[in-house]
């Protein structure tokens, strides 16, 4: 479930927001293969960067089930860039978060999910009404891993065909920052679930002891 998630986010990420200027947060979102790659990276430069959490994310739709994986690493601002870019080079979406937006932006909400359930969050925020600031946000340019149920119904032969076809498709996984008057946290937490979105609520993970 999201919430074990985000327990499991929070007892990871023991960091005060009162840290030096040349070390931010990184939010990493794509294929499990180009996470991997990143947190390959990311494990040999273990002194000058920390993996907080590691998540592998499901969204099921409909006969689709849509995987992605999500990464949140913390440390020195150059070696970030360079995980960052190999993000990007393979097709992945990533945001920087550096000590500004901790230290001057209330209520930092991250969000994580497909563009398509993104864009219908923030319609509904609009409807409601909402009160928030959209500070970051990026896609993955590259494939998403999907799976279709209704092959398993199909003969072999056929679906030896088309399963391929369906392992990884052309969706965009968008990754966003927003901040938020704080009366309407809990009501854009419901809407994020509503709308399948991966929800945190930075600032609280950040002061947890």
């Amino acid at each position: 479930m999201i919430e074990n998630k985000i327990k499991t986010l929070r007892k990871a990420a023991k960091v005060s927001t009162m840290q030096d200027a040349d070390k931010i947060w990184c939010v990493i979102a794509g294929s499990e293969e180009m996470v991997n790659n990143v947190s390959y990276e990311a494990i040999l430069n273990k002194e000058r960067v920390t993996i907080l959490c590691r998540e592998h994310i499901t969204s099921k739709e409909s006969f689709v089930t849509q995987k992605f994986d999500f990464l949140m690493l913390y440390g020195d601002e150059n070696k970030i860039r360079d995980l960052s870019l190999i993000s990007k080079e393979q097709g992945g979406a990533y945001l920087k978060i550096a000590p500004y937006y901790t230290k001057n932006e209330p209520n930092l909400i991250l969000l994580v999910g497909m563009d398509n359930h993104i864009k219908k969050f923030l319609g509904d925020g609009e409807k409601h009404h909402l009160n928030y600031k959209f500070l970051l946000e990026d896609q993955t340019t590259g494939f998403i891993e999907t799976d279709v149920s209704i092959t398993s119904k199909m003969p072999s032969l056929i679906k030896q065909t088309f399963d391929p076809l369906f392992k990884v498709a052309d969706v965009a996984l968008s990754t966003v920052l927003i901040s938020a008057d704080e009366k309407d946290i809990t009501e854009i937490e419901l809407l994020s679930r509503r709308n399948k979105l991966f929800f945190i609520e930075f600032d609280k993970f950040l002061k947890e002891d």
